[in-house]
This record gives structure tokens, sequence and C-alpha cells, in this order.
């Protein structure tokens, strides 16, 4: 087994690849690693770069079409021998230096991942750093995950805790929550170095920002329902179904009494928080079915041990 995999995602990153390659060799020169491009479609000279390196330690992993960075990323992981997973950018901003400073505190202090944190940015103001500050706080709030720069790249992670998880959708920014649902605790972070981009274009932009709402509401709801989904869908299903029949009761009196209800908007509120009610519930059995179909098909717990120690030493006993 290799003693540390790097991941590094590219996208139309040709220029890049071979100053990248030589960074990596002279900054890993001391440790026994593989370095995975995992190619996300591009569409210039990116794969014929990588091919260009005449280093066997390093693999290109092409896939078809686009995918984006959170299937790109998984590809690599799959593909991933090391004891020590590397997830690393493309675009040099990141520095490859930093990993051997990250390892050597995973195996000392035995983290299950380190985070770097970007260091003097070299990014605009406006259009990436005001928003990722923006989101970081977001992020930290609501899941609980108290690290400064979660939209660094640059982390390591044991193999065993990154391969305990899967990455869909754009989910790749919450990695460090994603680990913590599986009972990764040990999490730090370190400053890294940070460089300006020098070749090629940003693939970022403001018009991420509703993704990047939307995975934090389903982080949120993961980390508090992910194992107990009915008590999410059941509850709001019970109230909105217990203030439709409160108000339907309230107008069945009403027509008890001889007035005219038809026409009347709270009866069609009612009918319809009635309704709504039900379909709550309904769906919050589903995903409780669903939920412990996740777990068993795959044979996996609901939680996760640490250790198993005897308190004791045992003893073997003799039978006469």
């Amino acid at each position: 087994m290799k003693k540390l995999s790097l991941v590094i995602c590219v996208f139309n990153e040709g220029p890049n690849i071979k100053p990248l390659s030589e960074q990596i060799i002279a900054a890993l020169k001391n440790i026994d690693f593989e370095a995975i491009f995992v190619d996300d479609g591009s569409t210039d000279n990116t794969c014929e770069e990588i091919l260009k390196i005449d280093d066997g330690r390093f693999l290109l992993v092409e896939l078809k079409r686009n995918y984006g960075q959170s299937s790109a990323l998984q590809a690599g992981i799959d593909q991933a021998q090391g004891e020590f997973v590397v997830l690393l950018d493309g675009d040099l901003q990141n520095d490859p230096a930093d990993v051997p400073i990250m390892l050597k505190m995973m195996q000392e202090e035995e983290w299950d991942m380190v985070a770097g944190v970007r260091a003097n940015r070299q990014d605009g103001m406006f259009l990436r750093k005001v928003p990722s500050k923006i989101a970081n706080y977001l992020i930290r709030k609501s899941t609980g995950i108290q690290l400064k720069d979660l939209g660094c790249t640059l982390k390591i992670f044991t193999s065993e805790t990154i391969k305990s998880i899967h990455i869909y959708g754009e989910l790749h920014r919450y990695l460090p929550a994603l680990i913590a649902l599986e009972g990764a605790t040990k999490i730090t972070q370190v400053d890294v170095n940070h460089r300006p981009r020098e070749f090629g274009s940003s693939k970022y932009n403001l018009s991420r920002t509703t993704r990047v709402i939307s995975d934090l509401i389903l982080m949120v709801f993961f980390k508090k329902y992910l194992q107990r989904p009915m008590h999410f869908f059941g509850t709001v299903g019970i109230i909105t179904f217990v203030i439709g029949a409160l108000i339907n009761m309230y107008l069945l009196l009403l027509k008890i009494l001889g007035h005219d209800i038809w026409g009347k908007p709270l009866l069609l509120l009612g009918i319809l928080l009635v309704m709504g009610g039900i379909q709550f519930i309904t769906i919050g059995i589903i995903a409780e079915l669903q939920m412990r179909t996740y777990f068993e098909s795959q044979k996996k717990k609901p939680y996760r041990v640490k250790r198993v120690v005897y308190t004791r030493k045992r003893t073997n006993l003799k039978l006469f």
C-alpha cells in the first residue's frame, strides 16, 4: 500500500499540469505516493499533458463528460490506494509543499482529517473572498463544524475516513460535515500557502450561491434527521393536519349554525392543510423506509465503534 494518494481534479487546466507535477515530485521526494489526476471532461489538452508526465506514480482517470467536482473527487477517491488521501486543486493555487507538513500532523497526532486554511488568500475580494466568508459563517453555524476555511480544497484524510462516505451532487464543499456524520471527530486545520492563478481561468462565480444554500439545507437535514426522518416530516405533518382539522371543524360548526361557508378562503386553507399534513406524514414513512434500506442494503451500522478494550487482563481457564 502506498503511503499517500493525491487526488487532483482538473478541468481545462492544460498549462498547469507540467509545473504542478514537477512541484509534486519535488515536494514529496521522500514519500511513497501516487498522484491521481481526474480529468472532468476537459476540452483542451489537459489529458495529453497528463500523459506526458514521465513518472509511473502518476495516474490519469478520464471521465466521459463533465460531471462536476463532487463526482470527479469520488472517482479519484475510488482509485486511491494510499494510507492517507490528499485532495489538491489542479490550478497551482494550492502548494504541494504543504502536504508533507499536513501528513506529519496526521501521523504524529492521529487526526481523521487535517484541513488547509488559505493564509493570505490570493483571490478577488467581492467575487470570491466576501461570498466565501459569508458561506463559511453559515456553514459553521448550521453544521457545527468549526473550520475557518471550508472552501479550501487542500485537505488530507485517513483512507478509512474518506472512503466511509460517498460524495454526490455538489457536496464536496461539506466533506468535514459528511465525515463527521460517519463518526470522524478528530478534525483540525492548519494555515497553508495560497498562490494567485497563473494560467487558465477560475471555474467559480456567484451563480453557485443558490446551490451552496440548497446543499446547506440538505446537510442540516442530514445532521439532525438522517436516521429519523419521520421525526421531521411526521412533526410537520401532524401540526399541519391538526391546524387544518381545527379550521374545518370551525367551518363545520358555522355550517351547522346556518352560515354559508362556500367560497371562503378559510375553507380552501383548511382543506389544503389537511391534505398537506397527510402528505408530510406519508413522505416521512417513505423516507423512514428508505433510510432503513440505505443502512441494511449496505450492511451499514447507525453507529461507528471507536475501539473495544477489555478493562482488565483476561486469563484462560482450564477445565478439569
